[in-house]
């Protein structure tokens, strides 16, 4: 597998992140326009309403399925990284950390975890600082 970096890290799934949002924008703005022509000729305004809600339900389906899965990885990546930092340090992290800061975080090596982990809480950096600033990259390929 390719060595993963601050420039590679980022993970795309062709079929959801392109083709399906694609698919799902293509379906409410078609039902929003439907829905127009509807209300100026004053027929089948209750059909075209009904789809527009399915269209949303869609929507609503689309976002739900991305950000369930990735709160329960965050879940995960929070239990793995606490559990890693006790090992090596003996203590709990640092509750001043966010969770954008430990997902981050995980991709430190076990030298700069530590040092990074202090800076993130005291500096209060963006995850982005935090992923710019680790000179030694520990590879995650699980995440999409």
């Amino acid at each position: 597998m390719k060595t993963q970096n601050y420039e590679n890290h980022v993970r795309m799934h062709p079929i959801y992140h392109y083709f399906l949002t694609l698919l799902v924008l293509a379906s409410l703005i078609t039902a929003v326009v439907n829905l127009v022509l509807s209300l100026q000729s004053g027929e089948n305004v209750w059909s075209a309403l009904a789809i527009l809600l399915m269209a949303a339900a869609f929507v609503l389906t689309f976002i739900l399925l991305r950000i369930y899965p990735l709160r329960a990885q965050d879940r995960a990546i929070r239990a793995e990284e606490s559990l890693r930092h006790f090992i090596l340090t003996g203590k709990p992290l640092d509750s001043r950390l966010t969770m954008g800061q430990i997902v981050a975080l995980r991709f430190a090596s076990d030298k700069e975890l530590l040092e990074l982990s202090i800076a993130a809480a005291e500096e209060e950096l963006s995850p982005k600082d935090i992923k710019k600033r680790i000179v030694e990259w520990r590879s995650d390929h699980n995440r999409i």
